[in-house]
């Protein structure tokens, strides 16, 4: 078995008994058993669990039952996702490791298409930061480098993929925390759009999501598939696409207008490598017969990126902790920023970034199909440069952090659907992503697009040396 291989790959291989899944289950165990220890990707484990699972799984092949459409394939869960039975300590010390009494919806759907729960992947504390760096699990590696962060939130996760721990892992997103250790560690990172996957509280003022990580664009698609649909329970739910998005890869675009954005939203420098980086894609999507422009959108001002800080404090604050004297000074100081504005200023502030929104979602569509830039402003930083920053001084501009997220948040704010994809490397050897977004509910054009240039540029079979 490939650990490399792709998880819809896994999943056909297991139907067809070419392979079963307790020998699926039992490889990745023994990849986490031999690379995890130096990575720190996986920060809780549940071997005996899994064990019993993938028998049950094989006995079901063997059966001739109806199986789902990833039954046997394992997955890790990042740890900020509650699943039945297992802790979710938010990688927190803050918060109480007991078992969890019910699952979120996104891990309720990751059960029903028949994967196999894998451990948790660590993430920053509480997820606000662009590092998966903290006082509970402590620091994780990137595969390619262990002297870089993996990035986060989704940093745990994605060194698990990069690494061959897992095919696939869950991940989410509330500023770039899919794209960005997918950028960061040389995988494909694809953030769904709001109200496409099911949550029962959509947080930061409707700007986070879940979703996933992968090494192939067929898996970002067909998981996307297993944990979108509609929820009557919900506010609101994204439009039904018109096929399902596994059915996208490899389908013809059609010829789109692309647009070129190099510079900053937030105005920070952005570093040749990762201008480079979107550069090299731009150069693939007009070979493939796309119109690639420059463009100068109308993002977010600098007041609402503002008020978006603003919500991710009061989201902190409406935590339920155990002792919340345990946070780190950076979590604390969005604490105490929370308890000094009231509830009028929150609602201007959600009103802001609603209102804003209109004028930046009508471009796509009007003035490009498509914008096509770095997916971070900066090279992948050293590990412990941006917790460092974060918890020496936490009212400061923590410049590092915001050149991470400058091209990837307004995606949030504005609940346009986004891939990073991995297209290039530094002259340090380290993987540099790039981002594309699409308009509105338009993740199947993504899926098209990146299948395409995955074609090209064939980065399934680009893997850090040391885990080949």
């Amino acid at each position: 078995m490939d650990p490399f291989g792709s998880a819809v790959s896994l999943a056909r291989m297991i139907r067809t008994r070419e392979i079963s899944p307790v020998e699926a289950a039992e490889a990745y165990l023994a990849r986490i058993d031999k690379y995890n220890p130096e990575l720190n990707a996986v920060v809780w484990r549940n071997d005996q669990e899994v064990r019993a699972a993938a028998r049950r799984a094989e006995q079901e092949v063997m059966d001739g039952a109806d199986l789902a459409p990833f039954h046997g394939v394992p997955i890790p869960i990042k740890d900020l996702t509650s699943v039945k039975g297992q802790p979710n300590t938010c990688s927190s010390l803050a918060m109480s490791d007991a078992p969890q009494e019910t699952s979120d919806l996104c891990a309720q759907k990751l059960e029903q298409a028949g994967f196999i729960f894998m451990g948790r992947t660590n993430s920053p504390e509480l997820g606000p930061l662009t590092v998966s760096e903290n006082a509970r699990h402590g620091t994780t590696a990137n595969p390619w480098n262990h002297d870089y962060t993996p990035g986060g939130s989704s940093g745990g996760a994605a060194a698990a993929v990069a690494a061959g721990l897992a095919p696939v892992a869950h991940a989410s997103d509330g500023g770039g925390s899919i794209r960005v250790p997918s950028s960061a560690c040389g995988i494909v990172g694809l953030k769904p759009s709001r109200g496409r996957i099911p949550q029962e509280v959509f947080g930061w003022e409707h700007s986070t999501t879940e979703g996933a990580v992968a090494r192939h664009v067929e898996d970002a698609a067909a998981v996307l598939d297993a944990l979108s649909g509609p929820d009557l329970h919900s506010w609101y739910s994204a439009p039904a696409p018109e096929r399902p998005f596994a059915e996208e890869v490899g389908r013809d675009a059609g010829r789109l207008r692309i647009g070129l954005l190099l510079e900053a939203p937030t105005g920070l420098p952005v570093d040749a490598e990762c201008a480079a980086a979107a550069e090299k894609l731009a150069g693939v999507l007009e070979g493939l017969g796309h119109e690639v422009c420059p463009a100068s959108p109308v993002l977010y001002s600098r007041e609402a990126g503002e008020a978006f800080q603003m919500i991710i404090g009061a989201s902190l604050h409406a935590i339920e902790y155990e002792n919340v004297d345990l946070v780190d000074p950076f979590i604390r100081h969005r604490l105490d920023q929370a308890r000094q504005f009231h509830a009028g200023q929150y609602a201007q502030a959600a009103a802001r970034l609603q209102l804003e929104s209109r004028p930046l979602v009508a471009q796509w569509g009007r003035d490009f199909d498509v914008l096509l830039t770095p997916t971070m402003a900066c090279e992948t930083p050293r590990t412990g440069t941006v917790y460092h920053e974060a918890n020496t001084d936490p009212s400061g501009p923590r410049l590092t952090e915001m050149r991470m997220i400058s091209f990837t948040s307004f995606c949030n704010i504005s609940g346009l659907p986004a891939i990073s994809l991995p297209v290039h490397t530094s002259a340090t050897g380290l993987p540099v992503g790039a981002q594309l977004v699409a308009g509105p509910y338009q993740e199947a054009t993504l899926v098209r697009l990146a299948s395409a240039v995955e074609a090209v540029m064939d980065w399934t079979r680009t893997i850090a040396p040391q885990y080949a």
